[in-house]
């Protein structure tokens, strides 16, 4: 079996990118925002030391410069081969999270991709003051086959899509990607007015 740091440096390889998620700043309409994408194509988008170091310096920032802050979810949850350091990482970006909205009173916006999955799911995936999901995004802690497998039970089908979850209030709105900058953008404007 490829040891960890070998199976790291194929995907490296293969993706050209350096980790699971990639972060910056930018604009949105002229909106200073702070921004971070997780790419399945890397180890499934899996969150380790790395991406929760990287999400958390990128809130972090967003924090200190007041800027308003989008992630974009798309994984399969904790990275298996960093054990309870991958677990760890939930807590850590939870809790930068807290002094983000709660004391800085600043705007988060979650949107989760298919699929969005396992530990950020229960963490940043779901701590957004507005959560937007993908049309027909597969979104779920654990999978069909992990939940029916453990429990002996079957698993209703379609019951983690988005629209279904939509209906039962796990987020707020169902956004196709032709219209998601414009749905942001009105959606600072208003954070914004309301700020102010």
């Amino acid at each position: 079996e490829e040891a960890y740091k070998d199976h790291i440096d194929s995907y490296q390889i293969n993706t050209g990118l350096t980790e699971a998620v990639q972060t910056g700043i930018g604009q949105l309409n002229g909106i200073p925002v702070a921004i971070g994408v997780i790419d399945f194509q890397f180890m499934g988008g899996s969150m380790g030391s790395i991406v929760g170091g990287k999400i958390t310096r990128v809130i972090e920032y967003a924090a200190n410069k007041l800027l308003l802050l989008i992630i974009v979810c798309a994984s399969g949850g904790a990275r298996m081969q960093e054990g309870s350091l991958s677990l760890m990482q939930m807590a850590k970006i939870s809790s930068v999270l807290y002094d983000y909205q709660s004391n800085k009173k600043l705007f988060y916006v979650s949107i989760l991709t298919s699929p969005t999955t396992g530990g950020v799911t229960t963490s940043f995936g779901m701590l957004g003051d507005i959560i937007i999901a993908e049309p027909n995004a597969y979104i779920a802690f654990a999978g069909k086959r992990v939940i029916e497998q453990t429990l002996n039970k079957t698993v209703p089908e379609g019951s983690q899509a988005a629209e279904f979850l939509f209906h039962k209030g796990l987020f707020d709105p169902i956004v196709p990607y032709n219209l998601l900058k414009g749905v942001l953008s009105e959606l600072f404007q208003l954070h914004a007015f309301f700020f102010l």
